[in-house]
């Protein structure tokens, strides 16, 4: 049976909404492109630019960069950033829309991010637009 999941509205390159099922979250990384780019694909080591919005699991958005106005850029698949986005955008097509469904194992564990909203234990959903790679 598939993993209940949040539906996504929004074109991509656009700021998403994300609409939750009543359902609790998988304790896997669950993994959706929804629109598929025709870029090259990203490979571990490289730097990755992507857009991106994060919500926590029947919770509020804790961030996301379309509302400021400019994407992000960091090393991809190699521990600079949560494991869930390691392993979800690795291997994903430059222009592709993601949904990462990441359990807290893979994101922030037990510790939560107090301060940006995110509890212990927190599932977290992205919705990544992947820019680019270098």
């Amino acid at each position: 049976m598939a993993a209940a999941l949040p539906e996504v509205s929004g074109a991509p390159g656009t700021k998403p909404t994300l609409t939750f099922p009543d359902a609790q979250p998988s304790g896997e990384l669950e993994v959706v492109v929804l629109s598929r780019g025709d870029g090259a694909l990203v490979e571990a080591g490289q730097d990755i630019e992507v857009h991106y919005l994060g919500q926590s699991w029947q919770g509020g958005v804790f961030d996301n960069s379309f509302d400021r106005g400019s994407s992000i850029g960091f090393p991809i698949g190699v521990g600079a950033v949560i494991a869930g986005w390691d392993e979800g955008l690795v291997g994903q097509q430059v222009g592709s829309r993601v949904l990462l469904s990441i359990p807290s194992h893979l994101a922030y564990g037990d510790r939560g991010v107090p301060q940006a909203g995110i509890k212990g234990g927190d599932t977290l959903v992205f919705v990544v637009d992947i820019v680019g790679v270098s």
